[in-house]
């Protein structure tokens, strides 16, 4: 296992390429970043599982055509192979407050387990 700065920072490169136009419109490339098991409650309120989120974006390019912005992103290792992420996220002056949980397995490297976002006016 690869030390805690080293565990945040590939969680964090994980989250950013999640929201990146091209991973994000194309069901293969989210596919190797999230668990098998992933799970998101979104902004919504809405709870989405892989499949669900996986066929919504990439099945709706024009949906992530706009750039995501990102800010205050923080981690935190919370257990060997487990790290918390903590962020702000704009979409088009639409801002959530974002919480994600990757985990790490020897097999697949780091994938997010869970996500979860909360619409913010601050």
């Amino acid at each position: 296992m690869v030390g805690e700065d080293d565990s945040i920072q590939a969680a964090v490169a994980g989250e950013i390429r999640l929201l990146d136009h091209e991973v994000r419109s194309s069901a293969i490339l989210m596919g190797e970043l999230m668990d098998l098991e992933f799970f998101e409650i979104g902004a919504s309120g809405r709870v989405w599982d892989r499949d669900s989120i996986i066929a919504a974006l990439s099945q709706d390019p024009e949906r992530s055509m706009a750039p995501i912005q990102v800010s205050e992103m923080a981690g935190t290792l919370l257990a060997p192979g487990l790290v918390h992420l903590t962020y702000v996220s704009n979409y088009n002056g639409r801002r959530a407050r974002r919480s994600s949980l990757w985990r790490y397995s020897t097999e697949k490297g780091w994938q997010v387990y869970f996500h979860q976002g909360t619409l913010s006016t601050y």
